[in-house]
């Protein structure tokens, strides 16, 4: 039996696995009580604000959403001092970065990211048929230096997960200026900032200004991580005018659906939950650590809403182990370190839950 023949880079694309969904392991080990630390969800959930919003938005889901997203791209110009012609809205940071590559990136292209990193980079290039170029952190971060001598004529994107996915490290504003200016004008630089809001590194780059001083520079954020409209899907992008319009031609007609666009106006007004959110995630980060250094594990320190952990021993046996007491962490199997967990913090009671279950193991 003959069928038609996809596009050869089809057959490059490797399917991305998420992290187990709490139902799966439920039918499957037959637990009931299952704690999700493996996808760096937002463990307070959203907003009350942006709950009450989609209450009342959903006797009007009859009706085609706004296709502009103009009240969120006003609320978010407010709120980052930008132009509302500088911003993309899409159905999450993956839409996002998926339209850049389709905006901007051709076969005959390459791209540059770190790795192990966020792994939606290689996906868009091989989507789009071009040539990935995967440059190997050095101590958990991005090698500046080897990502800028990799670089050739056939590069048109260079990818910056800022922190980074999965090590929760940062690149500092004075390494990141110096990359961003060796790059030419005509190669486009996506600094990825998906976990933004929760860092507390003062060295930090405070990156949306430089959109309107470089023209090849995007940043992109999520309503995903600290904002917990992850269900939602609404990511968006800042960039200079004229490559924020070019992204949006070739987005979808309503890639932001309604309800996303009217909880994410209102998490975006209640900054008072964000930063307890952030609290709360500084309050685990240190708890975790502690616990970590009593059991002799090696970990990285964060700027996120996760810790990579070092389990000295193959993490597939240990993730298995945790399942089997109803915890899900994510193994480091397909960050190609395979001793590494990535664990997401949560609320107290969840991660004293997954420490207890990790003592058993050690």
């Amino acid at each position: 039996m003959k069928y038609p023949q996809t596009r050869k880079c089809i057959d490059r694309i490797t399917p991305y696995v998420p992290g187990k969904p709490i139902e799966e392991v439920q039918r499957e080990l037959g637990i009931s009580d299952v704690i999700k630390l493996a996808s760096n969800e937002n463990p307070l959930g959203p907003s009350p604000l942006a709950v009450q919003a989609m209450v009342d938005a959903a006797a009007n889901m009859a009706l085609y959403p706004d296709g502009a997203a103009l009240a969120l791209k006003e609320k978010l110009a407010a709120h980052l001092n930008v132009p509302v012609e500088s911003l993309v809205v899409g159905n999450g940071s993956d839409e996002i970065l998926k339209l850049i590559a389709e905006a901007f990136v051709d076969s005959e292209d390459s791209g540059i990211y770190a790795d192990p990193s966020f792994s939606e980079y290689a996906y868009v290039l091989r989507l789009m048929g071009a040539r990935e170029v995967a440059v190997p952190l050095v101590d958990f971060t991005h090698d500046l230096e080897a990502m800028a001598q990799a670089m050739d004529e056939t590069t048109k994107i260079v990818f910056v997960c800022n922190p980074n996915n999965p090590t929760g490290t940062i690149v500092d504003e004075a390494s990141l200026r110096a990359f961003v200016d060796r790059i030419p004008e005509d190669v486009l630089v996506v600094i990825d900032e998906a976990y933004y809001e929760y860092v507390d590194d003062p060295s930090y780059p405070q990156t949306v200004p430089w959109v309107l001083e470089r023209p090849n520079v995007v940043v992109t954020r999520t309503f995903s991580k600290v904002y917990a409209l992850a269900g939602l899907r609404v990511g968006y992008a800042v960039a200079n005018p004229k490559l924020a319009a070019d992204i949006n031609r070739v987005k979808e007609p309503f890639n932001v659906n309604s309800m996303a666009q009217v909880a994410a106006i209102a998490a975006l007004a209640d900054q008072a939950h964000v930063q307890k959110s952030v609290e709360v995630n500084r309050q685990g980060k240190e708890y975790l650590y502690a616990e970590f250094e009593k059991l002799g594990l090696a970990y990285v320190p964060t700027q996120t809403n996760f810790i990579y952990v070092d389990l000295g021993r193959p993490s597939a046996d240990v993730y298995q182990a945790l399942l089997r007491q109803g915890v899900i962490v994510r193994q480091g199997d397909p960050f190609g370190q395979p001793t590494f967990i990535r664990v997401t913090i949560g609320i107290p009671e969840q991660n004293q839950r997954f420490v207890e279950a990790l003592r058993t193991l050690f």
